[in-house]
């Protein structure tokens, strides 16, 4: 049986490598649209990683090479051959900041009243590269303790933009373990245990091109088509039962002096429960225009299936609060809206804990930030939690 106690100190004693490798971390800036760039953070997580532990055979290393985008990160940690199904770590390495960031939205430590560091910022810090540094400090703190199990730490490369690449190998790795713990920001001060599934529908209309002055009655505005079109598309919201339809981007047309042949919106699509998926889809595919001079095409769909609250992550969570009690910290739970790489796992039916990063504010935002006074306490629940976890 493992040893809270025990765990908790070996953590503490972690303190200086866990900043150390946040800081190190945060200085690879990784948008996800730069592949170099995401390479690099991998390569430095890599290093990282055989640090942690102590190299090879500690840890087994396989990068799935990509094309377009950074490659994933497999880690390997614990006995090669055993009994358990591995926990599956989940993270990501890329961000949402285009390089050059750094520039402006330096890696920075604040200090309190009482001369100690209690916020770093940079771009990345909290979603989601403390997560990380912080997976690789439990780990490291457990290796040092002897205890062993197999786990494995997975780093996608484009989770910013949809996870279109590493989708196929998270699922692959969920379905052969036993939990998936998720290394993204806590909400709040609590875990997640539910997401809303997320989806994206481009509507394009074609239209009548005419001169607004000469020939105005010939021509059919795609725009109007449009805007009449995204009156219905607001119908769609129902918040009763956890759906939001939004109409985040328009465009259209050429100058104000012609009639606009051509017109689109990208509307961002949220849904609580993946039953709700079809009927959606459904309403969006039976869109038509008024004016039958114009026509409509529609695509996307859903990207992530909802991460819905089920007896698995129920279980998970219980656990969790129990060994966050006796770390001395109470954990709540919470639900959001935002999806990530844990919406492809609990759906599914792997149970999946989300929100056991960092804590701080300002994701994809210029304050982006962590509260260092809670990197240690969630560090090694996130250590119990692996020592503990069938």
């Amino acid at each position: 049986m493992a040893d809270i106690a025990a765990i908790q100190s070996a953590v503490a004693a972690q303190s200086g490598w866990l900043h150390e490798a946040l800081r190190s971390l945060v200085l690879v800036e990784s948008p996800s649209d730069s592949k170099p760039a995401v390479d690099r953070c991998m390569a430095l997580a890599e290093s990282l990683a055989a640090s942690a532990v102590g190299g090879s055979p500690a840890v087994r290393i396989r990068r799935h090479q990509q094309k377009h985008f950074g490659d994933v990160l497999e880690l390997r940690f614990g006995p090669a051959r055993s009994k358990r199904r591995p926990i599956l770590l989940l993270g990501h390495l890329d961000t949402v900041w285009p390089l050059g960031t750094l520039a402006a939205m330096p890696f920075r430590e604040a200090r309190g009243r009482n001369g100690r560091v209690d916020r770093i910022y940079g771009p990345g810090v909290l979603d989601m590269k403390a997560g990380v540094a912080m997976a690789l400090t439990a780990l490291r703190a457990l290796q040092q303790l002897g205890l062993s199990r197999p786990v494995t730490l997975l780093l996608n490369s484009e989770e910013e933009v949809g996870s279109p690449v590493s989708r196929s190998i998270t699922e692959r790795l969920a379905l052969a373990s036993s939990a998936v713990l998720v290394l993204e920001p806590a909400q709040g001060l609590a875990c997640k245990t539910a997401r809303k599934g997320v989806g994206n529908y481009r509507l394009d209309v074609t239209g009548v091109a005419a001169h607004s002055g000469v020939d105005f009655e010939r021509g059919h505005s795609a725009i109007l088509a449009l805007a009449r079109l995204l009156e219905t598309v607001a119908t769609f919201t129902d918040k009763r039962i956890g759906r939001t339809v939004n109409p985040g981007v328009i465009a259209g047309g050429t100058r104000s002096n012609v009639v606009a042949a051509h017109a689109f919106a990208e509307v961002d699509v949220r849904i609580a429960r993946a039953s709700d998926a079809q009927k959606v889809d459904r309403l969006f595919q039976r869109l038509r225009c008024a004016d039958p001079a114009c026509t409509l095409t529609v695509a996307g769909g859903l990207n992530r299936p909802p991460m819905e609250r089920k007896p698995g992550t129920v279980a998970l969570y219980k656990q969790a609060r129990s060994l966050a009690t006796q770390l001395g910290f109470q954990l709540d739970e919470a639900a959001t809206g935002g999806g990530s790489d844990g919406n492809f796992t609990a759906a599914l039916g792997i149970p999946t804990l989300d929100g056991l990063g960092a804590v701080g504010e300002g994701a994809h935002a210029p304050h982006e930030s962590i509260l260092t006074e809670h990197l240690i306490p969630r560090t090694a629940l996130l250590a119990a939690l692996i020592a503990t976890l069938d």
